[in-house]
């Protein structure tokens, strides 16, 4: 599947010390933005989470990497189809304080089309297409996401706000008109009982030509013990796969890794 990487970057994990390139203590503002071109360019990883989840983040990424970096870097490794940027959404259902990001954050995507549009001149590069959902625990959050998406953010393009004129009239199309959605799976139901419900449900109302499912390590390690949450997520990964198999659905599982002992060793 050409939309699945093989590899990815979150932003700032687990450091031993501050990286050299920084200019304070925090790792913030446009330091982000070059740890994410370091991601491609130095590390070779083909996506880079992108997270709104619990922090402040620049709504611009897409526009100053293509602006501040090497272009012939990017045209080679064109956003979108050679290497992505995920964006990590709050969940309004659990972090009531931050759901005005969740409607926020996805209008990055259609931003971040016209600005892959205009830099690479084709119209089929859609720049951000694919959302994580943190702390998912049921189908209809998925649902909902991806509703929300194609009805409220792509969708406002065809309403008429004065006789004759459609939004789409003033500020132009709004694309892509859908995104795909990722479930991220952190708590013990979830894990050993519902991700059948969830991949199912979703599957039913959306009908996805593909499903990426992110299963948790570090949250479960840290709430239940290191192993528990090993044996949590290999049965959420044994109980996707073989879920998608009943479906007929491509279902991409990973599992969060990194260093030990909450990430690693799975």
């Amino acid at each position: 599947m050409d939309h699945v990487p093989m590899s990815m970057c979150t932003q700032h994990p687990d450091n031993a010390q501050v990286p050299n390139w920084v200019k304070d203590s925090v790792i913030q503002g446009d330091d982000e933005i070059h740890e994410a071109y370091l991601a491609y360019s130095l590390y070779g990883c083909h996506e880079v989470m992108w997270d709104f989840e619990g922090k402040d983040v620049d709504i611009y990424v897409v526009r100053k990497l293509l602006s501040r970096y090497p272009p012939d870097f990017f045209r080679k490794h064109v956003i979108g189809r050679d290497v992505y940027l995920t964006l990590r959404l709050p969940n309004p259902w659990a972090e009531t304080t931050e759901k005005k990001l969740f409607s926020q954050a996805l209008e990055l995507v259609p931003t971040a089309y016209d600005i892959a549009r205009e830099f690479y001149g084709d119209d089929n590069v859609n720049g951000v297409f694919q959302v994580i959902l943190p702390l998912t625990s049921r189908a209809e959050e998925l649902i909902f996401t991806y509703r929300y998406y194609e009805r409220v953010v792509a969708g406002k393009a065809f309403m008429e706000l004065l006789p004759g004129v459609k939004v789409m009239d003033v500020l132009g199309s709004v694309k892509p008109g859908t995104i795909d959605v990722i479930p991220l799976i952190e708590d013990l139901d979830s894990m050993l009982g519902g991700i059948g419900k969830i991949i199912i449900g979703y599957w039913k109302a959306i009908r996805p030509s593909y499903l990426r499912v992110f299963i948790a390590r570090s949250d479960p390690a840290m709430n239940y013990g290191l192993v528990p949450a090993v044996l949590m997520a290999k049965i959420a990964l044994s109980k996707s796969l073989s879920i998608g198999r009943e479906l007929g659905l491509e279902v991409y599982p990973i599992i969060g890794v990194g260093p030990t002992p909450f990430r690693g060793g799975t």
